[in-house]
């Protein structure tokens, strides 16, 4: 009795519970239906955005010709080269560079201002060779250059006369330049033949004799190659009779000038003897004890000092004076 009893009320239980489980999947529906609704919302609001995304960025892109134009031309960014490479270009030395020639110019100041105090024992006289060390390198530059221009001014009239033979015997002016590489002067081939190797690469004639211009550094050259641009460029049969006419004009701006420098040579050498005869007298001093005492006192210092200032001076407007004026770079880069 007891024992069917307790079966029938585990089976009310059992059918208690399978109500249950009834009723909470009931509930387990009804919460899955807003949440199904949620996710197609958030779906949809999704795609939404990137739809708006997508038709601002085809206006902004459809109204960017007026909103910015294009340039006329695009401005390409320059590095623009400094006094002591460009000095360096025109010296004949272009793997010389602002950074070596500051770090030539160090190491001169120190091994002249320590030999310097090595061999007299005088400060005063260390300082001054540092700065002569110093500036050293930069002077030598300038002579470089100096002599290069010197040697290059007589080949010009070559160089015209070649291209005028070049062009009246149906050379293209590309070919002209060109053949200076094989038949120009000795001094200038090395250029030309790069301009050539670069015309080969390149085939734009402007832009390799811009580079061929910037290589030879000359006031004349520059002319030449601009003669030349142009005589491209516009066309006409005056080229010839341009280039004879350069020419004459070189050959009589050397010829005086070579007169003058001969008449004012006498300038630069008294210049330089000078400014070494007093540093030269100085050196001899300083190797006796007493003397070298001497210019170890503030006196001395500023004898010395004064000495070297003075130099510079006479030295610089002197070779103002004997110095002819160079013609400028006027179509130079």
């Amino acid at each position: 009795m007891w024992f069917g009893s307790r079966i029938e009320w585990l089976g009310s239980r059992v059918v208690a519970l399978d109500a249950r489980v009834e009723w909470l999947d009931s509930r387990r529906v009804q919460f899955d239906a807003p949440r199904e609704w949620f996710g197609a919302l958030r779906v949809g609001c999704g795609m939404t955005w990137i739809l708006g995304l997508v038709l601002g960025a085809g206006l902004v892109l459809a109204a960017s010709p007026w909103l910015w134009p294009a340039a006329a031309e695009p401005r390409v960014r320059e590095r623009r080269a400094g006094w002591l490479d460009a000095l360096a270009v025109e010296a004949g030395v272009p793997r010389l560079n602002t950074g070596l020639i500051v770090l030539l110019s160090v190491a001169g100041a120190l091994v002249a201002g320590a030999l310097s105090f090595v061999l007299t024992r005088l400060v005063v006289v260390g300082l001054v060779a540092a700065v002569a060390g110093l500036v050293a390198p930069v002077m030598i530059l300038r002579g470089a250059r100096q002599r290069r221009l010197q040697s290059r001014r007589a080949l010009w009239p070559d160089v015209c006369d070649l291209l005028v033979a070049s062009t009246r015997s149906g050379m293209s002016l590309p070919e002209s330049v060109a053949s200076l590489a094989d038949v120009g002067p000795e001094l200038l081939r090395p250029s030309f033949q790069r301009f050539r190797s670069d015309f080969a690469a390149s085939g734009h004639f402007d832009s390799s004799v811009a580079r061929l211009k910037d290589e030879l550094a000359d006031a004349t050259a520059d002319r030449i190659i601009e003669t030349l641009r142009m005589a491209r460029q516009v066309g006409g049969t005056e080229l010839p009779q341009v280039l004879r006419s350069l020419s004459a004009a070189v050959r009589a701006d050397v010829a005086a000038r070579g007169e003058v420098a001969a008449k004012q040579s006498w300038v630069r050498a008294a210049a330089i003897i000078a400014v070494i005869a007093p540093w030269a007298i100085l050196g001899l001093l300083s190797l006796r004890p007493e003397a070298a005492r001497a210019y170890a006192t503030p006196g001395g210092f500023v004898l010395v000092v004064a000495t070297a200032v003075i130099s510079v001076v006479a030295y610089r407007l002197m070779s103002r004076i004997g110095q002819l004026p160079e013609p400028r770079r006027w179509f130079g880069s």
